[in-house]
């Protein structure tokens, strides 16, 4: 049963998820179709990358992801189909996967289909999906390119004594996501005391494990499931609380011990 991972800034108070979903079980009913998310922000690229960024590989090899954030059938806009680590992607050239991406992938296909009714979309994602899922050649499911769309992200800046980097996510229960992976601070730190500082607040002075390692209401810092930075309220609300919004800035100073 081929599996479908489905992303989109859609929302589940329309009809426009389960017409895409519904299209694709016409072309092959054996599917079995998962939501990763439809409540990304409208048109928001960054965002949607990241989700499914964080969430992609854990589906089996093989597995077709749809991601439809700022999907506009235009003339200016191509649709690809993408393969890449055994898993493949279907979804629009606006930058979301240069985002999604460490590198670009090596087999990438422009999508064409004929631009009819007033929802093109469901079309290209059925067909597409459709193709893939019978195990129909994949270099002719469109035309290759070499090149995709290309949106530049804030980078950490680091030195040998310091992180600065910024917000990239806020989930659902305002835990603040700082592009600031475990990675990168293990290679900067070297065992050394260090200062976590964000507009005016307190600067803290340690990574904990878990949520409950810090009592309610108390402030702390933790590397969550994706292995970034998050900033975190005990049964709180970090981001409103803080007063921290994406694209902030939250720097990390290592401090040599005495």
């Amino acid at each position: 049963m081929p599996i479908v991972t489905f992303t989109s800034d859609f929302g589940l108070n329309d009809y426009y998820v389960a017409l895409i979903k519904g299209s694709m079980l016409s072309e092959n009913p054996s599917l079995n179709i998962i939501d990763i998310s439809h409540n990304i922000n409208n048109y928001d690229i960054v965002q949607a990358a990241f989700i499914l960024k964080n969430a992609f590989e854990s589906f089996p090899k093989g597995t077709i992801h749809i991601l439809s954030v700022n999907s506009f059938y235009n003339k200016k806009q191509k649709f690809l189909a993408i393969r890449y680590n055994e898993h493949y992607f279907i979804g629009p050239d606006n930058g979301v996967f240069s985002l999604l991406f460490d590198e670009t992938p090596k087999d990438i296909y422009k999508l064409n289909f004929v631009n009819k009714g007033t929802f093109p979309i469901k079309t290209i994602f059925a067909k597409t999906v459709g193709h893939i899922s019978k195990d129909l050649p994949f270099n002719e499911v469109g035309i290759p390119i070499k090149e995709i769309v290309e949106r530049i992200t804030f980078q950490p800046v680091i030195s040998s004594s310091q992180i600065r980097g910024s917000v990239i996510h806020i989930d659902k229960y305002e835990n603040v996501v700082v592009n600031i992976s475990r990675k990168l601070f293990e290679q900067i730190w070297e065992e050394r005391g260090y200062e976590i500082t964000f507009r005016r607040n307190n600067p803290i002075v340690k990574i904990y494990s878990n949520y409950y390692d810090v009592p309610i209401g108390e402030t702390l810092c933790r590397f969550n499931s994706a292995d970034f930075l998050e900033i975190s309220i005990n049964m709180g609300k970090a981001s409103s609380m803080l007063g921290l919004k994406i694209e902030d800035t939250v720097q990390i100073d290592f401090i040599e011990l005495g």
